[in-house]
């Protein structure tokens, strides 16, 4: 257990208390996990990015996502909510508190989010016909939910809502597919195609089952299970893109994209998806991938990336977290 040392020494007071809570399951009343509750209400991370909240509780465009179609306040909203619940913060605290009403307040009746003028473009192009853009994107909710989700607010009325409404959206095969364009589902990229699905979208299906993966009982749902196992039947071990959506969630990495958020295929959240479902470590590709994963493992128990080093003990904690889940939830298959 080398990496223990390293990562209760690390500076952030939010990896400590998630490390004490999350790896060793330390209870609410523990004393030293209570001090740490207190400590990273002042970690700079957090000061930082609650600075940077306007009155109506919405995050401003620009802040949290670099240039492009990850750019509207309710996806940049969205992201900052995710990142506070990475970090343990839920409805208990004032800014995630008010970030939730913002995105809520910008729900449509049916429980989706408003599709972005940008992303209903088929092809970037302003001119085109309203009748040739797409009229649904499943990630137009997947975004938002996710937030809310991260954040404790899964299994709130309107957030199920949003829940059914997703689930209308899935296709026949279990995938989710690009969207809807001119009455028809839209192309798939390459890098999105899923094996298995024909119309299905990696990216729309990932931003799907990650909603599903962090809501107490949809996580294991066939649902979840079925999406999970489509994105397990990828075959490659991308090593540069292990430990993006960390990066990501503690801000080293900007948030970019919308279609290509996706686009990269990051085998710690594969891991931590596959800890949240519930698949048996025993199904052969997810002990395939465990396996690798371990090959990994630096001499002082770090999973390092040449992209994010600065992000070693965040990636560390995240696998072991992970892993662990793996490791002590029941047998359920992903088929």
């Amino acid at each position: 257990m080398s990496w223990l040392p390293l990562l209760l020494s690390d500076p952030s007071a939010c990896l400590r208390w998630l490390v004490l809570r999350d790896l060793f399951g330390r209870p609410a009343g523990d004393p030293e996990l209570a001090e740490l509750a207190e400590l990273r209400q002042y970690d700079p991370q957090v000061t930082e990015l609650l600075g940077l909240q306007e009155a109506d509780g919405s995050w401003r465009t620009g802040v949290l996502a670099a240039s492009g179609r990850a750019g509207s306040r309710t996806l940049v909203t969205a992201f900052a909510l995710a990142r506070l619940g990475y970090w343990g913060f839920n409805a208990s605290h004032p800014a995630v508190k008010a970030g939730a009403e913002y995105l809520f307040s910008q729900q449509q009746a049916d429980g989706s989010w408003p599709l972005m003028e940008e992303a209903a473009l088929t092809d970037g192009n302003s001119e085109m016909p309203a009748n040739e853009r797409y009229s649904m994107i499943p990630l137009q909710t997947a975004f938002p939910l996710r937030g809310l989700a991260a954040c404790g607010y899964a299994t709130h009325p309107r957030a199920e809502r949003a829940y059914e409404w997703l689930l209308a959206q899935r296709l026949e095969d279990g995938a989710w597919p690009t969207g809807i364009a001119a009455g028809v589902y839209g192309y798939v990229a390459g890098y999105r195609k899923l094996k298995g699905s024909h119309w299905g979208c990696r990216s729309n299906t990932t931003g799907a089952l990650i909603c599903l993966a962090l809501h107490p009982q949809r996580c294991t749902s066939e649902p979840a299970r079925r999406a999970l196992d489509l994105l397990l039947g990828r075959e490659t071990r991308e090593l540069v893109s292990l430990g993006l959506e960390v990066a990501r969630l503690v801000g080293a990495e900007p948030v970019h994209g919308f279609f290509t958020y996706f686009a990269r295929f990051d085998l710690a959240l594969v891991v931590d998806l596959c800890g949240r479902v519930g698949i048996s470590k025993e199904e052969p590709r997810l002990a395939d991938l465990m396996s690798f994963i371990h090959s990994l493992q630096g001499e002082y128990g770090l999973w390092e990336t040449t992209d994010w080093p600065q992000t070693a003990r965040w990636l560390t904690f995240d696998l072991l977290r992970s892993l662990r889940r793996i490791n002590v939830r029941g047998p359920a298959s992903a088929h």
